[in-house]
Formats: structure tokens, sequence, C-alpha cells
């Protein structure tokens, strides 16, 4: 296995597994499944061990593949923590029994709609759902007042996504539990006839800068990534934010949790603790994720449209199921 070994101040050391294989803790660390943006897992990382001194060890890889191997691992699995981008890949550990309790302080520091009634998981991020549109080829007056204008037949040919990504599937997820299941299979039928696929959001995006494509839904902060840096695949870019409660207005919480079968289950639970505290939420502020801070009274980056501005609909988040949106998909050719 290949290891980035970063120094910290005094003799904190900090190891972060680059590639799949076997992941096992240092002396007295802990192992963390990392779904989330490496950078962004990385930066928390870095921020827990100079101030505790407790040794991290990250896997990084998607939500769906760790999820899935969590469960096929169960209590032999060598992870202590798990970190998604969408909450989906939560419930599915959730439901097969495999998370502790989060410990009481730090659900405490997260508001209630970030984090499930069984106190399994725990929000840590969150990220908005946006249409984003090519500025010279759509005016505000033509942007669809909702996603599910999407389905029209006059968007056909006009709009893209990434259908295979655990982001887009979150979407669909949200919009499962919102409009049912038979509004879903005939949204996602017409979607099949409508859009172009493409792969990952920041693709979806690029295509969109370049005019290939009008519009694409993605998350927002592929669009702020890019504009703090070079801004070359987003300045022909608007984001337009469907409010109004509506599915595409959907905020998707990212989450962290502790397996019940961790064996440094004290160092995991402090881990969290920290990523969801003022340390954790200060990295999302103050770094370039660009995503939202969840933890009370937490500020999110200011170049962001307030979280509070948003008027997302509202999801139990504990109820996105995503083995029925991929079957969803699939039946209507998406996957």
């Amino acid at each position: 296995m290949k290891y980035a070994l970063s120094a910290l101040a005094g003799a904190t050391a900090l190891a972060i597994s680059l590639v799949a294989g076997p992941a096992m803790a240092q002396d007295g660390g802990i192992v963390v499944y990392n779904a989330q943006h490496e950078s962004l897992t990385n930066a928390w990382v870095e921020g827990f061990t100079k101030e505790t001194g407790i040794k991290v060890t990250v896997r990084h890889g998607g939500d769906s593949d760790f999820s899935n191997q969590i469960v096929a691992e169960g209590a032999a699995s060598p992870a202590d923590v798990f970190l998604t981008e969408n909450s989906p890949a939560m419930v599915l550990v959730e439901c097969a029994g495999l998370f502790a309790p989060v410990d009481a302080d730090t659900q405490a520091q997260v508001p209630q709609e970030y984090q499930p009634a069984s106190g399994k998981w725990v929000g840590i991020a969150a990220r908005s759902t946006v249409f984003a549109y090519n500025k010279t080829k759509l005016t505000t007056e033509q942007l669809p007042k909702s996603l599910l204008d999407l389905a029209d037949q006059s968007w056909k040919g006009r709009w893209a996504a990434s259908p295979s990504g655990a982001d887009f599937q979150a979407i669909v997820s949200a919009l499962l539990q919102l409009k049912g299941e038979a509004a879903t299979a005939d949204w996602l039928k017409a979607m099949k006839e409508n859009f172009t696929a493409y792969k990952g959001n920041s693709t979806v995006m690029k295509a969109v800068n370049a005019g290939e494509i009008e519009g694409g839904v993605i998350y927002h902060y592929y669009y702020y990534g890019d504009q703090a840096k070079t801004g070359e695949n987003s300045k022909n870019v608007g984001l337009h934010y469907f409010k109004n409660q509506d599915p595409g207005a959907f905020v998707s919480v990212s989450g962290g949790g502790v397996l019940a079968s961790s064996k440094h289950p004290k160092e995991a639970q402090a881990f969290l603790k920290w990523v969801t505290g003022k340390g954790g939420q200060d990295v999302l502020k103050t770094g370039n994720s660009f995503e939202y801070a969840v933890g009370k009274g937490a500020d999110s980056n200011p170049a962001l449209v307030p979280l509070a501005d948003l008027q997302a609909p509202k999801v139990d988040a504990t109820t996105l199921n995503s083995k029925k949106v991929t079957d969803l998909m699939t039946a209507a050719g998406l996957l």
C-alpha cells in the first residue's frame, strides 16, 4: 500500500491511504473509510491529528462501493469511521445494523434536520442541487421553474447529467421520496429521452461551459471550486437554484458514523466530534471544498448562497432508498 505522509506539529503524524487495499490502522490510530472528497477529509484529518495526536489512516473510495463493502465485511471490517458524500450510503450501513450510536455530545453539535432520529450517524457537510446553464444560450426567463420541467419534450437534447454517480442518484432518491414511485419512474423515462449523459458532475459543467449543452443538473460546489481556481471551466456558467421546496432544490447531507465493530471506539467518536465541531466546520468555511457547514452556529464559505436561502424541500435522509433508485434508473435505461 502506498501512503502520503504529512509532517505535523510536534511528534504527530498523519497517514493517508491513497489506493485500494487492506486498510490497517497505525498503532493507537483509527481507520477511516472515506467517500467524501479527498482534499476535504485530508484537511479534517490533519487538523484532528494536530490537535489530538491521534493518528488516522484513510482509505478513499466511493459512497456505493464503501457502503456495500462495509456490509460485506460486517463485524470484521477494519474501518472505525465511515464518511460519505450522500446519505443513502449511510442508510444502507445503518439498516444493516453496523453503526454504533453517535455520542450525545456530537449529536448536540448538529441540527436535527441533518441527522437521523436513530442517532446512528450524523451530518458532517451538505451540498445543494443546482441547474448549471450556459449564460450565452439561456436567459433567466428561459430556465426551468422545476426539476420536473426537464421531462417536457421542449427540453429534449438540451440538458445533461451524470446518472451513474452517487450524487445524481441521491437527487433521484429525494425525488422518489417527495413525488412517489410512479411519478419518479415517469420522470426517469422522460429523462432518458431528453438528456445527454456525461461521466461526472465536473464533466457536465465543462460541457455546459463549452456550449455543448445548454444546462445540466449538478451540485453547486463544482462551480465555486472552479471559480476559485482559474474559472476556465465555468466562465460561461450560471447557477439556477430551483428553491420553492422543489425536488430540484434538494440539499444532500454528507454523513459520518462510527462502526459498531470499531476497535478504537473512543478515538473514532472523538474524530466525529471534531469534524462536526468548530475545528471541522471551520475547514468548510475557510477551505476550498465549497460544501456547506452544517454544525450549529457554523458559518459556510461566504461565497455561497446561504443555506437558509435555498428553500430546500424537507426530506427524511433516513428513508432515501438507493436500491429502489438504481432499480428504477436501470428500468429506465439510465444505468
